[in-house]
């Protein structure tokens, strides 16, 4: 069986980290479905999707590493193109990914002690953000 739904999320953007893992469970909830896997993907090209403990000192954690990696003030030809000065945002998303799939059984999804489900929003500007939950399985 197949079951979607989503919901969407507020963000400050520059990697901003929100926790999404209660609202994933809600929408497994709904489904009615006992195990398999649930997919959780964000709908754009300038935020990503991943796990981390969540807490503000690992959120700060992984702004600052991401922004040594491809910093915020990054010259790019795309932001050359289209003014946004937002190319940095495409890069990192891209490094990231849009979306994991997490497995789940006994109608609860199987993560660590401390592993959440994350949105992270590259942005370099505030965004509404669609995410999209897609649940396989019986």
């Amino acid at each position: 069986m197949v079951f979607g739904n989503s919901f969407t999320i507020q963000t400050r953007g520059f990697s901003d980290v929100v926790n999404v893992t209660s609202e994933v469970q809600l929408i497994l909830a709904k489904s009615e479905m006992e195990s398999g896997i649930v997919t959780v993907f964000v709908v754009g090209s300038t935020a990503s999707i991943s796990t981390i403990e969540f807490e503000p000192a690992l959120s700060q954690d992984m702004q600052d590493r991401l922004d040594k990696l491809v910093p915020s003030n990054l010259k790019t030809r795309h932001s050359e193109t289209w003014g946004d000065d937002n190319g940095f945002s495409h890069i990192r998303a891209t490094l990231m990914g849009p979306g994991i799939t997490v497995p789940f059984a006994e109608k609860k999804l199987i993560l660590g002690t401390w592993q959440q489900i994350v949105v992270i929003d590259h942005d370099n500007r505030p965004r509404g953000r669609k995410i999209f939950v897609q649940v396989i399985g019986e």
